[in-house]
């Protein structure tokens, strides 16, 4: 089965916190595990306009294993996602020029339900709106990072965490500026 794209939002609240929830038991894909808000990528999310585009950085990171309009597309369902999931808005339409390139996770063959999803950052700043979610996350709420890791999740969103500690420790002007971009697949980190 051929991997979908999607797109995750990592919502950053004091570079201690994160908004996640908890994805519902009778979900296909990863229930009953704490997540990030996201989804796959809808045809109208590709041409769908913007108030302001992405950084150079961030499209240049989303460029490199995906064409423009797909690039586009991936930012636009992550704040798409952001809103029909938490109630939170990056604006309408949304101002995409918040977003930084975190990582990609690829779904391993052989999985009856495969993502290549990209997640991307933003600061809680960048968002408005009141905290209410769409009944697909429960318990949504910021989670600290060391509180999120003693959970049980899925591999994925334990990568991602991870990612987002080391791209934390980095000096702020070196973040995005990463020669090689992590990719997770086969159950391992590369770079792209």
């Amino acid at each position: 089965m051929r991997a979908r794209h999607a797109a995750s939002l990592v919502v950053l609240a004091d570079e201690a916190r994160m908004l996640m929830g908890l994805r519902g038991a009778r979900h296909r894909f990863m229930p009953n595990k704490l997540v990030f808000p996201g989804g796959s990528v809808d045809r109208a999310d590709l041409t769908a306009p913007v108030a302001a585009p992405l950084p150079g950085a961030t499209r240049t990171a989303l460029e490199r294993a995906a064409n423009p309009a797909l690039a586009h597309g991936l930012a636009v369902a992550a704040a798409r996602e952001l809103e029909e999931e938490t109630g939170l808005s990056l604006g309408r339409p949304p101002a995409l020029d918040g977003l930084h390139y975190l990582c990609r996770m690829v779904t391993p063959p052989g999985n009856p339900i495969r993502f290549n999803a990209r997640f991307l950052l933003v600061d809680a700043a960048a968002v408005s709106g009141t905290l209410a979610g769409s009944g697909e996350l429960e318990e949504l709420r910021f989670y600290g990072i060391e509180e999120a890791l003693g959970y049980d999740l899925a591999e994925p969103q334990r990568r991602v965490i991870e990612r987002l500690k080391a791209w934390l420790a980095m000096p702020p002007g070196v973040r995005g500026a990463e020669r090689g971009l992590p990719v997770f697949r086969r159950r391992r980190w590369a770079e792209e």
